[in-house]
Formats: C-alpha cells, structure tokens, sequence
C-alpha cells in the first residue's frame, strides 16, 4: 500500500512545477494558474465526505480500485486538452477521482497501523509522499525539458496504473458494517483538528501553485526547493512520529508550526539559491512534523469505527485549504508581490497556530486522561 502511494503521488507532484507552465504556455493568466489547482481542490472537497461515509459502510477495497481507474483516465485526457475552460473541467473530474483514491486508500493504512504506534506510523507512511515531493517535480521538468508535454502525462498515466496493480491485492483489515447505519458525512469530533489543518494548507496551496513560477522570477530552478523540502521531510518525519508518540502530539505540533511560519518568511524575502535552500529546509521540518501529528491526533481523536469520515474530514480541510488558498493567493500574486503572497501565507499559518493551541489541544489532553483512566479501572470477570 504504502509503495503503491509513492506511484500514485508521484504522478500527482508531476503536475505541480509543470501544470502552472503548461496553462502559460497555452495563453493563462497567473489567476488562471491558482484556479486550476483551487477547482481541483474544492472537486475533491466536495466529494470526500460522501466518500468517506461510503467508507465506513461498504469498506476500502472498492474505492481504491475505481479510484485509481478513473484518476489513471483522467491523467491521459490531459493531453487532449485544446483550451483552458476544458482545462477546468477536467481539473474537476480530476479532484473527483482524488478524492476517492486517497481518502480510501490512507484510511485502509490507518487500519493497518497498531494504535501504539499510530504516530511513527503515519511518519513512515507519508514518508512514501515525501520521496514523491522529491522525485516528482524534478522528474516532470526533466520530461518537459527533454521530452514533451505528451511524454510528462504519459508519464503520469503509467505510474498511475502502477499505483492501481499495487493496492489491488493488498489485504486490508476493515470490514463492512452489517446492517443500515446511517451514513454520516462529516465526524464532529476531529472538526477542531480540521480547522487548524485548513489555515495550514492555504500556504501550502500557495506553495504548490507558486513557488515553481517565483523560482523562476528570481532564477532558480523550482527543483532545488522541492528536493531539500523533501530530502528534509524524510529525515524529520519517523523521527517527529516517535516523538509524537512517545510525548503526544502537542509536543510536536506547537513548534513545527512556529518553524513553518519562519520558512514562508525566509521564502517571501529570498532573492536567491541560498534563501529558497534555507526556506525548503525550515518548511520540511515544519510542515513534516506538523502533518503526520496532525492525521495521529485527528486519529486519535476520532471514534474507532468511524476512522474513515474522520479522515475524510481531515482530507476535505486540507483539499479546501489547498484550492481556497491557491485561488486566494493567486489574487494576491498578480495584484500585488510574491513577497506580500508568502508573508499572507505565514500569518495563515499563524491562525493554525492559535486554534491548535485554544481548541485541539485541551482535546488530546482529556482524550488521553480518558484513556488513562479506562485502562486503570479493573476488568470484569464471569
């Protein structure tokens, strides 16, 4: 499961250097840049609820597999894309086809992982994206650079399939539920959770719709930032999960979101190499401690048999951060600067901050003294 996803994310983080370019080419405004990934976003917002209600109901396997097959088909119709409205609504199709895949597929990890070690897990696990952060920009300007646009999205197509031939024959703990539960849409008891993640990812939809073309406004290739983000996300991150697990998620959370908003300063103020290097650095600590804490508290948080709404909770604030921030930002970057972009970016960051620490914070505290208090009381005999 966990290589099947580095395929699959890897054909995603293709896109993310190359599709800003790609809409250039054919005429868009920067504007236009932020609303392909914020329609691609909010596609995929919209669906995860339902999707992760399904979940719970009729089990992973299903949607994992129609998932995969229609996120694969909407990779090869990108390259029969003649203008940008058919862009956009491809760009929707595709979010659909995300939000399936993946909100199926990390809540069968989840059920794979012991609950002891739910933090080192996820950090092991998302380590699988974090090579794909890597590999994935710098293999798709390589394509474009030395191939073609048709070479890049066949490119994406096989590693999508591959993904697909993976998971297939994984097998997966959950089992449907039996009986007609009502389907929920939403878990009430993550949404704090889900409110620091959604201010998180407005700047990372900043990042992801941004930094290939600031890169290139100050003459530095977009590659180097995404390979010392993730060349940091992979040291950090089995090494934050312990942490998290050994200490709770506070004691990971709290700082790695005061080192990101350090780095959307350091990137908004870079005039070259060296402070792209240091921004990508800071923000893969940053961000690579926060996110898999975040997933374990959300976890954690949520009730056992309801792991697949929660996640899907999880997921629609982080594809609505993404699509609402790109959208957003890509306002900002064409009336104003990149510099005002990254420094708006911060003090989103800097309102996750706040909610985390008045809100989810208390939370894990009683779930944890809940959890103490369980384990002490003596078992019942017959």
């Amino acid at each position: 499961m966990t290589v099947g996803m580095f395929f699959l994310f890897t054909s995603f983080y293709l896109l993310l250097p190359t599709l800003p370019l790609f809409i250039k080419q054919m005429g868009g405004s920067e504007a236009q840049v932020g609303l392909a990934t914020g329609v691609f976003m909010l596609s995929a917002v919209f669906f995860r609820p339902i999707v992760g209600g399904l979940l719970d109901r009729f089990g992973r396997r299903p949607f994992i597999v129609w998932g995969l097959l229609l996120f694969t088909l909407a990779m090869y119709m990108y390259d029969w894309i003649g203008g940008i409205i058919v862009l956009m609504g491809l760009r929707i199709l595709h979010g659909m086809s995300w939000a399936v895949s993946t909100t199926a597929t990390i809540t069968a990890i989840t059920d794979m992982i012991p609950s002891a070690r739910r933090g080192e897990g996820m950090g092991w696990f998302s380590t699988a994206m974090t090579l794909a952060m890597a590999v994935g920009p710098m293999l798709g300007i390589w394509v474009i650079q030395n191939q073609s646009y048709h070479a890049l999205f066949l490119t994406a197509v096989g590693l999508s399939a591959a993904a697909l031939l993976l998971t297939f024959g994984a097998k997966m703990p959950f089992r449907p539920q039996s009986g007609a539960r009502r389907i929920a849409f939403y878990e009430k008891s993550v949404l704090p959770v889900a409110a620091s993640v959604f201010f998180l990812y407005i700047a990372y939809g900043g990042i992801t719709a941004f930094v290939a073309l600031f890169a290139s406004s100050i003459q530095v290739n977009s590659g180097t930032f995404f390979l010392a983000y993730a060349a940091t996300l992979a040291l950090i991150r089995p090494f934050a999960g312990k942490l998290s697990d050994r200490h709770g998620e506070t004691f990971v959370i709290v700082p790695a979101l005061v080192v990101t908003i350090s780095a959307l300063i350091v990137l908004g103020y870079s005039t070259g190499l060296f402070g792209v290097l240091v921004s990508a650095v800071l923000y893969g600590i940053g961000f690579g401690s926060a996110q898999p804490a975040l997933q374990a508290a959300t976890i954690r948080l949520a009730h056992p048999e309801r792991k697949g709404i929660a996640n899907a909770s999880l997921l629609t604030a982080t594809d609505l951060g993404i699509g609402l921030g790109a959208i957003m930002l890509g306002w900002v970057s064409q009336y104003s600067s990149y510099q005002v972009l990254f420094t708006v970016s911060a003090v989103s960051v800097a309102f996750s901050l706040l909610l985390f620490i008045f809100f989810v914070k208390h939370l894990l505290k009683n779930k944890e003294l809940f959890s103490l208090n369980t384990d002490s009381l003596p078992s019942e005999t017959n």
